[in-house]
């Protein structure tokens, strides 16, 4: 694929994704498979993480008085997201593109099964802070680490696992338990795009292009958000999540070739 049809195709996918970010989440799963067209799959997953970090940060503000009420289970579960976010980001960029490559379907598969459960994974959130016992505090670091080794990794579905995780040690109302997921996710995607900024993987031109298109989209989503019905946003990012999936299963197993 020529140079310019690339960045055309990055762009408006991560003019889509932003969009999508800020009104539902998902978008990763339209830039990194975009971004495999032009690229190998370990320079496609950090460039889409660098692309979007703006975006999680930005959503991250929208919440700072949630996540100033909850800062004592931010602090608490701080170090595991900081640990999990090196130990994945260097996972990847250690690793092997090849195993990487052998993956793609089953992290896709993993993030688009997350997003399909969503709506099911932030009920229940209680409205009253609990304080900790130890054990409810270990378990919680270790979940908290393993999900943001997932996000060092991958990062699409990462929200989700800690909307899920989250709710479950008395951290408070959905509210702010989003908030603090978004900080968390900006956390660990921050940690990512340093490591991968220092891996000389990333495609620096990418990145410029995709991050402008990004942040216009969330913009555009901020203003015309209400008047798009979120169940159109959640159907189509789950079709291209299952349409991806087959893809590469099928690609993976030999049945495109």
């Amino acid at each position: 694929m020529e140079s310019l049809q690339g960045y055309a195709l990055a762009a408006g996918t991560a003019l889509l994704a932003g969009g999508i970010n800020a009104l539902a989440g998902g978008g990763t799963l339209l830039t990194f498979p975009a971004l495999l067209a032009v690229m190998g799959p370990t320079e496609a997953n950090m460039t889409s993480t660098l692309a979007l970090f703006p975006g999680s940060l930005a959503g991250s503000w929208g919440f700072r008085k949630e996540i100033y009420q909850g800062r004592n289970w931010l602090l608490r579960l701080l170090p595991a997201s900081v640990l999990g976010g090196i130990t994945g980001s260097l996972l990847l960029a250690w690793g092997s593109p090849a195993h990487f490559a052998l993956l793609i379907p089953w992290l896709i598969l993993t993030a688009s099964v997350l997003f399909i459960i969503q709506p099911w994974v932030a009920r229940g959130q209680g409205e009253e802070e609990k304080n900790p016992s130890w054990k409810v505090l270990a378990i919680a670091s270790l979940c908290q680490f393993l999900v943001a080794v997932y996000g060092g990794y991958f990062g699409a579905g990462i929200g989700i696992l800690m909307l899920a995780t989250l709710g479950q040690w008395g951290v408070g109302s959905l509210h702010r338990v989003n908030g603090m997921k978004n900080l968390l996710a900006a956390i660990i995607n921050g940690i990512s795009a340093v490591i991968f900024g220092l891996s000389g993987y990333v495609r620096w031109d990418y990145v410029l292009a995709m991050g402008v298109a990004a942040v216009v989209g969330g913009y555009i989503a901020g203003q015309l958000g209400p008047k798009i019905p979120r169940k159109w946003l959640r159907a189509f990012v789950i079709c291209a999540g299952v349409t991806q999936t087959l893809y590469y299963f099928s690609k993976q197993l030999g049945w495109l070739e």
